[in-house]
């Protein structure tokens, strides 16, 4: 797969992000097929994550500079709402040794979305091994739905394994998969 030569991945700055967040939630919302009000509900947790540590973005621009992926992350740490979930259910499932071995230095992939328009064209790939691109951390983990879809086929090419499968998030009923992959991506 090649990426359209008609986009481009740039970083964005938190206050660049800003300018762009109605783009961005509306990027994300066709992307993740969710209700419309989805996007003011997730604004807020989005630039709270702005301003957590080693917070990272970068945007897939199409030939009108119109975003047509995003990826963003950031350092995960103690007390965190996502890193709290997933320490509960690997703990449980795996032992304090798995905590330890995947939780104690890694970059949190908090999104990653291409619109459906530009999926399949290697904009996912693209925009993850930029986000990637000098990340400090030792590892990267991410949760994603459980399914088959294209975003479980990328994560696979790219070298994500099995953290911790079929876990329930508090507050959503759907059953998620955290992956994860030791860093750098080659």
């Amino acid at each position: 797969m090649t990426a359209a030569p008609s986009q481009r991945v740039v970083a964005l700055s938190s206050r660049e992000l800003n300018s762009r967040l109605d783009e961005a939630l509306a990027l994300y919302v066709s992307a993740m097929e969710y209700p419309p009000g989805t996007a003011e509900q997730r604004a807020p947790m989005w630039l709270a994550h702005m301003l957590r540590d080693g917070w990272r973005c970068v945007v897939a621009l199409g030939e009108r500079d119109e975003l047509i992926g995003i990826g963003y992350g950031y350092r995960g740490s103690v007390g965190q709402w996502w890193h709290e979930q997933v320490r509960h259910g690997l703990t449980l499932v795996s032992g304090p040794r798995a905590v330890e071995e995947w939780m104690h230095d890694y970059f949190e992939l908090t999104e990653l979305h291409v619109l459906p328009r530009a999926q399949g064209r290697g904009v996912g790939e693209q925009l993850l091994r930029n986000l990637m691109e000098g990340v400090p951390s030792s590892r990267v983990l991410l949760s994603t739905p459980e399914g088959p879809s294209k975003a479980w086929r990328l994560y696979r090419r790219m070298g994500f394994v099995d953290v911790l499968r079929h876990y329930q998030f508090t507050g959503d009923p759907r059953p998620f998969a955290v992956l994860g992959r030791v860093l750098p991506i080659d």
